[in-house]
C-alpha cells in the first residue's frame, strides 16, 4: 500500500486548493475539525490507520487581532498542534510541509527577507507562528517550513474576498497605504507544494519563502481588486495610524524566494496574474 498524503485544515482556503491539485491522487486523506492535530494519540492512530507519509498542515489560527485575546488558543493551533504533528511524524519517518508566515519579521529591515535573517514578531500571532516553527525543527521529522503571505483565493474569508464585496456596495473605501508585502494565490502556493513533495529527501525543518512575485501595498492590491472586479469603487490611502488595530503589523514584509526557485525549481507567478486568474474563478462561483 502506497502511503498518504494527508492535509489538516482542510476546509481553509489552501486546504481546498492542495485537495483540488492532488483529487488525483487516491492515497489522499484530509481532516479539518473533526480531528484535534494537538491530540497526540488521536493523531498517530490516524497516521497509522492511513499509512500517512506525508502531512501538509494547513491548520493554523490566522485571526490576527482576535489572536492578541486569545494568546492560548492561539499557540495551542500554532504551536502545540505543530509539535504534536512533528513529533508523529518523526516516529512514523513521515515528512511533514509546515506553512508559516512573513509576520515573523518587524519589518524593520527595508529589503526584501531572506530565510536567515533574523525573525522578531510584532504580534500574538506571527509569534505562535514562530513557535510552531521552533517546534517543528526542535522535533528533528523530516520536512520543511514554507512561509507565505497575504494569502487569498476564491474560497474562505479573505482581502481579495472581503474587498471585491465592499467594492459592490460602496463609492469609496480607505485601505492602508504602508504596508509592504506580497498577495499570494492560494492556488499557487498550492502548486509550489506539489511540485516540492518528490523533492523533500532528508531535509529536516528546512525554510523556505514563497510569495507572489512583487511587493505593493495593501492600497494597492486593493485597487487591483476592484479593478479585475469591474468596481469603480476608489481607494483611498490612509497611514497604519489612522487604522488602529490591536496586533502590530510589519510595515515592510516582502519575502525573498530565490532560495525556494534555486533549490526546488519552483517560481512564482506575478502577483498581478494570479489576482486576474483568481477574480475570474472567483466570479463564476
Amino acid at each position: 500500500m502506497n502511503s498518504s498524503i494527508w492535509i489538516t485544515g482542510a476546509k481553509g482556503q489552501l486546504g481546498i486548493e492542495l485537495s483540488k491539485k492532488l483529487a488525483r491522487r487516491k492515497n489522499l486523506v484530509a481532516t479539518d475539525a473533526e480531528l484535534d492535530i494537538c491530540d497526540a494519540a488521536a493523531v498517530e492512530r490516524f497516521m497509522a490507520g492511513n499509512n500517512v507519509g506525508t502531512i501538509i498542515n494547513c491548520a493554523a489560527y490566522t485571526n490576527v487581532e482576535a489572536a492578541e485575546d486569545n494568546r492560548d488558543l492561539c499557540y495551542r493551533v500554532n504551536e502545540l498542534g505543530v509539535k504534536t504533528l512533528a513529533e508523529a511524524a518523526r516516529k512514523a519517518d513521515a515528512s511533514l510541509v509546515q506553512i508559516s508566515t512573513d509576520f515573523v519579521f518587524d519589518g524593520s529591515k527595508g529589503k526584501p527577507y531572506k530565510e536567515t535573517d533574523f525573525p522578531a514578531p510584532l504580534s500574538v500571532y506571527g509569534a505562535s507562528k514562530l513557535a510552531g516553527e521552533q517546534a517543528m525543527r526542535k522535533a528533528g521529522c523530516r520536512g520543511v517550513i514554507i512561509r507565505t503571505a497575504w494569502l487569498y483565493s476564491p474560497f474562505g474569508k479573505n482581502f481579495m474576498k472581503t474587498m471585491a464585496a465592499l467594492g459592490a456596495e460602496r463609492d469609496q473605501i480607505s485601505v492602508v497605504c504602508d504596508q509592504i508585502g506580497s498577495p499570494t494565490a492560494a492556488d499557487s502556493l498550492a502548486a509550489a507544494i506539489v511540485k516540492i513533495l518528490p523533492q523533500i529527501g532528508n531535509r529536516r525543518g528546512e525554510i523556505y519563502h514563497f510569495t507572489g512575485e512583487g511587493e505593493c501595498s495593501w492600497s494597492v492590491f486593493a485597487a487591483a481588486i476592484m479593478h479585475a472586479a469591474g468596481s469603480r469603487c476608489r481607494v483611498l490611502d490612509i497611514k497604519s495610524d489612522e487604522y488602529p488595530q490591536k496586533a502590530t503589523r510589519p510595515k515592510y514584509s516582502y519575502l525573498d524566494c530565490s532560495k525556494i526557485a534555486r533549490d526546488f525549481g519552483v517560481k512564482a507567478e506575478p502577483w498581478q496574474s494570479s489576482l486576474e486568474r483568481n477574480m475570474r474563478r472567483y466570479k463564476r462561483l
